[in-house]
């Protein structure tokens, strides 16, 4: 048994009337990360608009470094995405005086480069927006009346902020890894691996906290002693009693309840929030102690989501969803709330069926 077999994560709009199957090949889950900046034509940096296929983040950076003479720690993006998908996102590279390398030598069916700007500053882990998606199901079955009603409703309401199973690794492999982190079984761990395991702790509590606010039904609705964040952002609020600006800002998507990603120091939380935190977290004494003594700070995050441009397609037993979520949120979230889904059984880099392949944000 893992530890996240520990956790059920309850449904916010019902149980799903619909099943199917995703990521057949790349091209079935398709990422295009939205930029934060805009290239401004000048500086020692190189951004790179870079197109990956079936193939992870730091790989692609350690390839863009080796190719351009420049040490790793030169080249860096703003955010990871997920491997076993077609993935557009942004790069940069310090030149420094070097000249431009020729991107298309090592163009590959793993990746190519788009485009290049230059740029006068470095680009930041978190520096995007957020991502815009376009996802294949396919072997689609079920109520479809149901999938529009559930749809209809993620994009009025939005969704519980989850933390996706892409965080715990295969079988919860990060979890294990902090485990025996936290118990000195494991010693020598690179920062990267040490950085993916305290996340997938913090986002374990995370996620207990919300499921027992969805079961509850107030995932979304404040409570008496209550953190807002605002929409986008890490800043938040403390709101000691719910008034009518409150709720007005909460319907309007501008405001978010929250829940801890455990550290050190003060909750900033108090009354029913926090009598409610402490009771659910309550038996992690063991995660959250490892966390304080790596020395993670409190913080907050935002219990819901919400879901821009959600459109989709049904043709035969094909369904296409497309959609926006901001950064740090999780595809995989939006979907198990309408779909009961599994991943294909054949490799992800065997080629797709024959449907055309349209770029997220256009339809052909």
């Amino acid at each position: 048994m893992t530890d996240q077999d520990n956790i059920f994560l309850p449904y916010a709009h019902g149980v799903p009337q619909c099943r199917g199957m995703i990521r057949a090949c790349p091209e079935d889950f398709m990422v295009d990360e939205i930029p934060l900046v805009e290239p401004d034509g000048e500086g020692e940096h190189l951004l790179l608009h870079v197109e990956k296929r079936d193939s992870n983040t730091a790989w692609v950076a350690g390839t863009l470094a080796r190719h351009a003479g420049v040490s790793r720690m030169d080249v860096s993006y703003a955010g990871l995405k997920d491997r076993h998908a077609l993935t557009r996102q942004w790069f940069s590279i310090r030149l420094a005086g070097k000249p431009e390398p020729d991107w298309s030598a090592i163009e590959s069916t793993e990746f190519r480069v788009l485009q290049t700007a230059r740029h006068s500053r470095k680009l930041r882990v978190g520096a995007l927006k957020g991502n815009r998606f376009r996802i294949r199901v396919r072997a689609f079955e079920g109520d479809e009346a149901a999938l529009n009603a559930t749809l209809n409703n993620i994009a009025r309401d939005g969704i519980p902020n989850y933390f996706g199973e892409q965080r715990f690794g295969t079988e919860d492999g990060n979890l294990a890894s902090a485990r025996a982190l936290f118990t000195g079984e494991l010693k020598r761990v690179k920062r990267e691996k040490r950085g993916f395991y305290l996340s997938a702790v913090r986002s374990l509590l995370f996620n207990k906290v919300l499921a027992s606010r969805v079961t509850a039904g107030n995932w979304n609705r404040p409570l008496a002693g209550e953190r807002m964040m605002l929409a986008g952002t890490r800043s938040s609020f403390p709101v000691a009693s719910v008034d009518e600006e409150i709720m007005q800002r909460l319907e309007c998507m501008d405001i978010h309840t929250s829940g801890p990603l455990w550290g050190r120091g003060e909750s900033m939380v108090s009354g029913e929030v926090a009598e409610l935190e402490s009771a659910v977290l309550l038996p992690e004494q063991f995660w959250r102690d490892g966390l304080e003594r790596f020395g993670l700070q409190m913080e907050r995050r935002s219990l819901r989501v919400a879901v821009s441009d959600l459109t989709w397609d049904r043709r035969g037993d094909l369904l296409e969803l497309d959609f926006s979520l901001p950064k740090g949120c999780f595809a995989t979230t939006l979907l198990r709330e309408c779909i009961d889904y599994h991943p294909a059984a054949i490799k992800p880099d065997q080629p797709c069926a024959s449907e055309a392949v349209a770029t997220p944000g256009g339809r052909q």
